[in-house]
């Protein structure tokens, strides 16, 4: 298919969306409120519906009234009966995929329920978008002369009681469309490869010889792979291997720590980043801009949104605020309610809206994975902007890192344990961490008030992790693949112990 009518077909498609973009950007409370009383009323009659007599709510007052807010131990009993063949339990149509998950919350797996709905009117709805905006903020783009080099987490996919399991990416690729199998890379043969390591060889060897245009995937996956290709070429950029490179669709984990990395391998001027906000639950949220760090939050997608306040989180007075009561630059564990039978679901993530007219939010981290042993209130957004300012002060780069707290025994001061790995050092890491510690304190009041004269925290302390430390212990845990991701903050030790031990 020629360029210039793959554009205008893709124009005509960009007209008809930004219709309807434009009247959630316009009117999006009531378009969220319509969204929420349409899900109650498509599952009144399911077992959960009645449960809670759905018919009879008719505002989000007695929506949040009468519903609890849940996470997945709470509802774990009902999606099992949906995995084992049961119907109509939390939603009336019937659920035949389920995306596995660990995440970094437990090891324990999840399956997250994935209707046909959310498939169509969520995750594929969001993956045009995403072009969409893309192409209307770069109208020369030649996107759709190559293909998009694709990187999931895929492994096969499992069949029981006649419902299927697996990666989320594996069953997007599963249910893919013609369209987008034809114009992406590697084949879905190579995508489903369920050895990790053999698969990495093979999309090399596939993409290398492709006009690649796109990329899409994790940061941390996507950067083994980009140096298996250089490695393989012997080519010192990506420009080299596939000149007309020109965006990086990613997301799953944050960016900040990567990019330097990146503009290392892709030295194109006006090479483009594009971030997304996507989880096995849903769609969020898309970067509708370019050179943004900000997110613009999807309210079409079939799901409702509320927060809590972090500094309710987990407390007794804990309560949930819909779309319309939130406040900028405050942090907010989300809430979401779905077209695929979540209820009022913890997904675990915390964000920060920078905008409120249109809704535009940052990522901050996830609800468990922050430390506050000892009041610091300690996130991953301090963590890595603090990183990111010390690696440029000290010529270092970063592969990846954990954290986790250093309890208080006897008369022994609290303390944050750090365990790195880098890709290029600092020459003194003792200076690296005090200008860690500073940058710390210059972000987190709550951290500058605990360092105060060391009155509850003792310095930092910072391991530097061995090559390939975290790859190992992701290989040995049976980890590998873009779903997986390294627990950046931990209140508990467990983690990095682990980490240790290997080391």
């Amino acid at each position: 298919m020629s360029n210039p009518l793959v554009n205008s077909i893709a124009s005509w498609f960009l007209k008809k969306r930004f219709h309807q973009i434009e009247l959630f950007l316009k009117y999006p409370n009531e378009v969220q409120n319509e969204l929420l009383l349409n899900l109650i009323d498509v599952a009144k009659d399911t077992y959960l519906g009645k449960q809670y007599d759905f018919a009879s709510i008719h505002n989000y007052r007695t929506f949040a009234e009468r519903i609890p807010i849940t996470n997945y131990e709470g509802c774990q009993h009902i999606i099992e009966r949906t995995r084992n063949g049961e119907n109509n339990i939390f939603w009336p149509t019937p659920i035949r995929w389920f995306a596995k998950s660990s995440g970094t919350t437990k090891s324990k797996s999840k399956f997250i329920p994935v209707s046909a709905e959310s498939l169509e009117d969520c995750h594929y709805a969001a993956s045009k978008d995403l072009l969409c905006m893309y192409l209307n903020n770069n109208e020369n783009s030649q996107l759709f002369t190559g293909k998009s080099l694709r990187l999931g987490g895929s492994k096969e996919l499992y069949k029981e009681n006649g419902t299927i399991f697996g990666d989320l990416s594996a069953i997007l690729i599963d249910n893919m469309p013609f369209w987008a199998e034809f114009s992406s890379t590697p084949s879905n043969k190579v995508s489903l490869m369920s050895d990790w390591e053999h698969k990495m060889q093979a999309i090399v060897d596939e993409t290398i010889l492709e006009n690649v245009t796109s990329l899409a995937g994790v940061p941390s996956w996507m950067l083994v792979l980009l140096n298996n290709v250089l490695e393989t070429t012997g080519k010192q950029n990506l420009t080299e291997v596939w000149p007309n490179l020109e965006v990086y669709f990613h997301g799953g984990v944050s960016f900040t720590p990567y990019a330097n990395q990146y503009k290392k391998l892709l030295p194109k001027k006006g090479f483009r980043y594009y971030e997304i906000y996507n989880a096995s639950e849903g769609f969020f949220a898309i970067q509708d801009q370019n050179n943004s760090n900000e997110l613009l939050l999807m309210l079409d997608y079939g799901i409702f949104y509320e927060f809590i306040p972090m500094e309710l989180y987990g407390l007794s007075e804990e309560k949930a605020i819909p779309l319309s009561e939130v406040e900028l630059n405050k942090n907010y564990a989300i809430i979401i309610t779905t077209n695929a039978g979540l209820w009022r679901y913890k997904v675990g993530d915390t964000v920060r809206f920078t905008s409120l007219s249109p809704y535009r939010i940052k990522i901050t981290g996830r609800t468990r994975s922050h430390i506050n042993v000892f009041g610091e209130e300690l996130i991953i957004e301090n963590a890595e902007q603090a990183l990111k300012k010390v690696c440029k002060l000290t010529n270092a780069e970063i592969i990846d890192y954990t954290a986790a707290p250093i309890f208080m025994e006897g008369k022994e001061k609290g303390g944050h344990e750090w365990l790195i790995e880098f890709k290029t050092p600092p020459e003194d890491i003792n200076y690296f961490n005090e200008l860690f510690d500073n940058a710390l304190k210059a972000l987190n009041s709550d951290y500058e008030a605990k360092r105060y004269n060391n009155i509850t925290l003792n310095k930092p302390i910072i391991h530097v992790a061995r090559e390939h430390l975290f790859y190992d212990w992701l290989k040995r845990n049976n980890k590998l693949g873009g779903q997986h991701k390294i627990s950046r903050l931990s209140n508990n030790r467990d983690y990095l112990e682990a980490l240790l031990h290997l080391a």
